[in-house]
């Protein structure tokens, strides 16, 4: 009988591509997401629910395995303006599923963090991550409910949000001949493709993982002014970059994360992984489709 997981917030960018590898991997894949996903394979479940209300996601954890809790608000952006809704779902949230899993008899819960847990910037969505991951820890301590903390890259690739950085960097180059960035061109990411953090996120289910927090990041860093002039390249070289460093937004973080430190993590990388160019590449397409319908003609 194959294992149940169940991917919470599964619909969306990261967890959709999450619930392919793991139906690819054999898995028996339940999406549990407050929409339905627009990707959602013949072979993959379909729950709709909001995953506060309790007594759904009491019903739709039940025979579980694994679950993957990538539910809530994950833009820096909006965190930052709403901070009690952060705390809500980001944190309280988060206490809900736990108590689910332990009251279903999951064995392990595999939660979605970020690079930022170890930053001072990231405002309210870098504090809501880090309360959770120590929720998260207590509820072993009490409960013996496993976990896998996965800190995430600069994640990128298709189905992305309309706010993911190169998601939002290559639609103005296609849509408006131009590139608008609120820095200076220095700032530097370790940036991974989806599909690659979706492999990655599939492997921490192995028993050495338990317990344990994984950074998953690519091995491609590069600064903003390479991937700009990148993603200009790609499109003919007919697109104006406008680096605006006074309009950086001082809740990201600029050159490396690493200022605070939570539990030490180990560090995962894929062997074969996803070239940028190509990504950029695929990303440029996906937005042509979008806008014209069709795909680009060279």
């Amino acid at each position: 009988m194959k294992d149940k997981v169940v991917v919470i917030g599964g619909s969306g960018f990261l967890g959709s591509h999450l619930a392919d590898a793991l139906l690819e991997e054999g898995y028996a894949v339940t999406v549990f997401d407050v929409i339905p996903s627009p990707w959602l394979k013949s072979e993959q479940e379909m729950v709709v629910g909001d995953f506060q209300d309790e007594t759904k996601l009491g019903r739709c954890l039940k025979g579980t395995r694994y679950v993957y809790h990538l539910a809530g608000i994950a833009d820096i952006g909006e965190a930052s303006m709403s901070p009690r809704a952060t705390i809500e779902h980001n944190i309280m949230g988060s206490a809900i599923v736990l108590d689910n899993c332990v009251q279903a008899g999951v064995e392990r819960l595999l939660f979605a963090s970020t690079v930022y847990v170890y930053s001072q910037q990231g405002s309210f969505y870098r504090v809501s991550k880090q309360a959770a991951e120590l929720l998260i820890e207590a509820y072993f301590e009490r409960f013996n409910l496993e976990y896998t903390i996965l800190r995430y890259g600069s994640l990128y690739g298709p189905r992305a949000q309309a706010w993911n950085g190169l998601k939002r960097y290559v639609t103005q180059a296609v849509k408006e001949g131009r590139i608008d960035y609120p820095g200076s061109g220095l700032e530097r990411r370790e940036y991974i493709h989806v599909q690659d953090a979706a492999g990655l996120s599939v492997a921490a289910l192995d028993s050495e993982y338990a317990n344990k927090c994984l950074t998953l990041t690519g091995t491609q860093i590069l600064n903003s002014k390479e991937l700009l002039h990148m993603i200009k390249e790609i499109l003919g070289g007919e697109v104006e970059v406008n680096l605006q460093p006074e309009k950086r937004d001082p809740i990201h973080y600029e050159m490396t994360p690493y200022r605070f430190t939570p539990r030490v993590a180990h560090k995962m990388v894929p062997n074969v992984f996803v070239d940028i160019g190509q990504g950029i590449l695929d990303l440029v397409e996906e937005v042509y489709q979008q806008e014209n319908g069709k795909t680009r003609k060279s």
